[in-house]
This record gives structure tokens, sequence and C-alpha cells, in this order.
């Protein structure tokens, strides 16, 4: 398709584009040749804009990275967001794997299971009684579906996921392989002899619209109350959410983070790789967690770092004389013996 299609069939008017190439892919800037669509994020890669072969760019809209495609004579169209506009760019060139419509001969299917009009079931996949599928599902082979499942229009369950008994998937929700959604949780306790009493998990796991769940991150039922994941939220993989947690719409949280029973996070909260919540806590709405962070107790809307948590300028101040601690040791050391 050629530049100006491509930019309309992303929402944006052509209109303001310089330039209409055909291009029949996409690349990054150094990569590009002639036919590609590349995009510039930052002014740190101008280098490699004033030598890419691309045929048209997405570029922030900024003097410097629009003189030099326009010196270069390169198609061109400037944006505030060009990475967002070329992840929709991409979406058009190399859209998701589609299954054929229809169940496959292997499928265990219960007599009773609903299927939406062009659902896909494939090899090998088992759907549980009173199972409900919508409008253009997507199940992936060795999936488990469990009983009294409900799975939204769009939604699609990559291979080897496993979907527990009464768990709601919202509509378009995306679940890759390995991801168990509505495991039992971690409830046990503990007897006056220093053993474990289980604790039955009977709540639910719902995952509302558009909210996406990574490789092998598990989900769990609440125990009595349910598990809710907000709409929109993208989880990465490995990622553990334990029974009765909540999060508000549009959250967002990366590779290995652990959350406790309980955790209530607000909208747009994004929680770094590696952070760990304790239990029953509350994180107010935009909260940022950086990176092997530990929270132990609420925080509201802010940047935090560290263990425990703290505001990312305390942070900052404090790992600063940290640093220091050898020179500043010397110091007293050297005063006490003067």
């Amino acid at each position: 398709m050629n530049f100006h299609d491509l930019l309309a069939a992303c929402g944006v008017d052509p209109q303001s584009a310089q330039g209409n190439p055909d291009l029949g892919g996409v690349a990054t800037l150094e990569a590009a040749k002639v036919g590609d669509l590349a995009f510039l994020e930052h002014p740190k890669f101008l280098s490699q804009l004033q030598q890419t072969q691309a045929s048209a760019v997405l570029i922030p809209d900024q003097p410097f990275p629009v003189a030099i495609a326009a010196e270069r004579e390169l198609a061109y169209y400037a944006t505030p967001q060009p990475r967002l506009l070329f992840a929709k760019a991409m979406a058009l060139f190399h859209p998701p794997q589609r299954l054929p419509r229809g169940v496959h001969p292997t499928a265990v299917v219960a007599a009773d299971v609903t299927l939406g009009e062009g659902t896909a079931i494939a090899a090998y996949v088992v759907l549980g009684q009173g199972v409900v599928l919508g409008a253009d599902v997507q199940i992936h082979s060795h999936v488990v579906v469990g009983d009294g499942v409900t799975i939204g229009d769009r939604a699609i369950v990559y291979a080897n996921s496993t979907i527990h008994a009464r768990s709601i998937l919202g509509q378009d929700c995306v679940i890759h392989s390995g991801a168990v959604i509505g495991s039992e949780g971690f409830g046990f306790v503990p007897t006056a002899t220093g053993q474990w009493q289980k604790m039955p998990q009977i709540g639910r796991t719902i995952l509302e619209d558009g909210v996406e769940v990574g490789c092998n991150s598990t989900i769990d039922r609440g125990a009595l109350g349910d598990t809710r994941i907000g709409r929109g939220t993208k989880i990465d993989n490995l990622v553990h959410i334990a029974h009765g947690c909540t999060t508000g719409p549009d959250c967002l949280m990366a590779g290995q983070v652990g959350l406790s029973g309980g955790v209530h996070l607000g909208r747009n909260v994004v929680l770094a790789g590696q952070v760990g919540i304790a239990n029953h806590l509350t994180l107010g709405d935009r909260v940022q967690v950086g990176a092997k962070s530990g929270v132990m107790d609420d925080l509201p809307a802010g940047q935090f770092f560290g263990i425990p948590a703290l505001p990312a300028k305390e942070f900052f101040k404090a790992f600063a004389l940290f640093k220091r601690l050898p020179e500043l040791y010397k110091m007293i050391k050297g005063s006490s013996h003067s």
C-alpha cells in the first residue's frame, strides 16, 4: 500500500505527509531498505535518520528531524508519538495469526458448550461443561478451559494455557502460551501445632476487556471475593498475581512482578521488572515503581524506587550518599584519630 493509504488506515490525516511512496514492510532505521517504513523516536538516533535507506519515516514533530528528512527528500510524517503510529502500521503489515474456523476433530468439547460465530478451536483443546465462547474467539492447541468459563468476543488463548473453572475473560483479551488464569490461591492458615490448614479458594478470576497476559504468568482466583484485572491492563511474562487482587484500567506489569494477596492497584499503575508488593496494600492512580523495588506500604501517585520503596527524589539522594560511604567513612575515621 502507499504511504497515504497506510496513514489513513492508522487513523491519521495523510494530507500533512510529505511524499507518497509504495510500502511493503517495516524495519528499523538501520536495517530499512527501499520499500520499508521506519521510525525515529529519539534525537540521539538522528545519525541513523541521516543514513537510512527507508522509503518513508515517521519522525518527531521537531525541527531537526523534519529538516533532515526534507533535505534527504525522504517521505515523512511528523507526529508527537512516532512509535505509537509505527506500532499501528506494524499491525497492518503483520496481523496476528488466525486459526481456521471450526472445531478440530481432536478437540474435546462438552455437549453444552456455546460457540460464537467464527470461533476457532485447534487440536487437542479441552472445553469443559457450560463454557461460553463469544464470536471470533481463537483457542490454540492444548488449551484447557474449565467448567463454566466465559470468554468474550475476539479473545485469543495461545497454546498450553489453562483457564480454570468459572473464570471470565472479556472481549479482546489475549492469553499467551503457558499462562494460568483462575488457579487456586495460596491460602493456608496456621494451626496451634505449627501445621497449615488449607483454606478453600472459592472466588473467581475476572479479566476485563482488552487485558493481555504474558507467557507463564499466573493469576489466582479469589479466596472469597474475586480477583479482577482492569480493562486494558497489560501483564508481561512470569508475573504472579495472588488471590483477591484488583487493578484499575490500563495498568502495566513487567516481567517477574509479584502481587501478594489482596493488593489493589489504581488506574495506569506501572510496575517495572521484579517489583514485589506486600499483602493488602493499595497503590494509587498513576503510581510508577522502579525495577527490583519492594513495596511495603500504601503509595500515593508518584514515582518510587528501592527496598523499601521510597519516593524517587528521596531514593536518588540516599543512593548518592550510599555511593560515597567509603569516602565518608575515611573522613569520619580520620577525624576520630586526630
